[in-house]
C-alpha cells in the first residue's frame, strides 16, 4: 500500500509539472503572438515545434520518475527486509494438475502472515508454469513450522482442502522456500516443499 501511495504522489508530482510547463507555454505563446494575418504559418510552426520539445521534456520527466520510483522500491524492500532475516515464499502448480486453486494460507511458527484468493488469470498463469512469490518477510536463524492452507478444486469438480505442517531451516542467508501444490489427479495430493 505505501508503494502505490508514494507512486500516486510521484505520477501527481509530474503531472502537476507538466500542466504548469503547458501553462507557462501557453502564456508564452499568448505574449508572443502578435496580430498577424491570417496567413502567417511561422507563428504556427513555431507553436508546434515549442509543443513537440514540451511533450518530449515531459516523456523524459516521466520515464525517469518511473526509474527513481523502480529504484524505490528496490531499497524500500532492502531496508524491509535484510538479507540476514529474509525469508520467501513462492507457490507453483505441479505440472499438469488441473487443480482449481482457489486459495491459499501460510502460518509461520502458528502466526497468519498470508492469504491469497486466485482470479482466474492468476490461476490460468499457474497452470502454464508460472510461479508466484506470495509472502516475503523477515525470521531468525534457526527451525520454523510452515502451514499451508489450500482450497480449491479438483478436475472432477470436488472440494479440495488440504493443510499441511512443514518445516524449514533459516540460515543466515536469504531463504527461497518453493511450495509445489498438487491436487488428487496428480497421485501427489498435497503440498511438497523445497528449497529454491
Amino acid at each position: 500500500m505505501k508503494n502505490s501511495s508514494r507512486l500516486a504522489l510521484v505520477i501527481g508530482l509530474v503531472l502537476a509539472f507538466s500542466f504548469a510547463e503547458l501553462g507557462v507555454l501557453h502564456a508564452a505563446t499568448s505574449e508572443d503572438k502578435k496580430p498577424a494575418a491570417s496567413g502567417d504559418k511561422s507563428t504556427s510552426s513555431l507553436d508546434q515545434q515549442q509543443m513537440r520539445g514540451l511533450d518530449e521534456q515531459v516523456q523524459e520527466v516521466k520515464s525517469d520518475v518511473l526509474s527513481i520510483s523502480q529504484e524505490l522500491s528496490r531499497l524500500e524492500e532492502k531496508l524491509l527486509y535484510p538479507s540476514g532475516t529474509q525469508v520467501a515464499i513462492f507457490v507453483a502448480l505441479a505440472k499438469g494438475d488441473q487443480m482449481r486453486l482457489d486459495s491459499v494460507r501460510l502460518q509461520i511458527d502458528g502466526q497468519l502472515v498470508t492469504q491469497h484468493i486466485y482470479s482466474a488469470k492468476e490461476l490460468e498463469a499457474l497452470r502454464k508454469g508460472g510461479v508466484q512469490r506470495i509472502y516475503v518477510g523477515n525470521v531468525s536463524t534457526g527451525d520454523h513450522q510452515l502451514e499451508v492452507l489450500v482450497d480449491g478444486k479438483l478436475d472432477d469438480g470436488k472440494d479440495f482442502s488440504r493443510t499441511e505442517h512443514l518445516t524449514f531451516r533459516k540460515e543466515v542467508k536469504p531463504k527461497l522456500v518453493g511450495l509445489t501444490l498438487a491436487g488428487a489427479s496428480s497421485g501427489n495430493a498435497g503440498v511438497a516443499i523445497g528449497d529454491w
